[in-house]
């Protein structure tokens, strides 16, 4: 299994919540500075993240993320 965190833009209130609707969205909450919300994710393969995260993109309000895999 890869995991990854997630780091999301967006001024939505809500994203956090939002985000957990997304398939391989383990856990999610907002956070303070630079991104408003986290998402933790776990897939089976390293290429199946871009998907994810292509999900996570198609959510109205989102602005921006930035993606970071656990090294193991």
């Amino acid at each position: 299994m890869v995991k990854a965190v997630v780091l999301v833009k967006s001024p939505k209130k809500l994203i956090a919540a939002r985000l957990r609707m997304v398939k391989s969205v383990y856990d999610s909450f907002p956070v303070s500075g630079q991104f408003d919300a986290v998402a933790l994710i776990e897939v089976k393969e390293l290429s199946q993240i871009k998907d994810v995260t292509n999900d996570i993109h198609s959510i109205k309000g989102v602005e921006r993320t930035e993606t970071l895999v656990q090294v193991v």
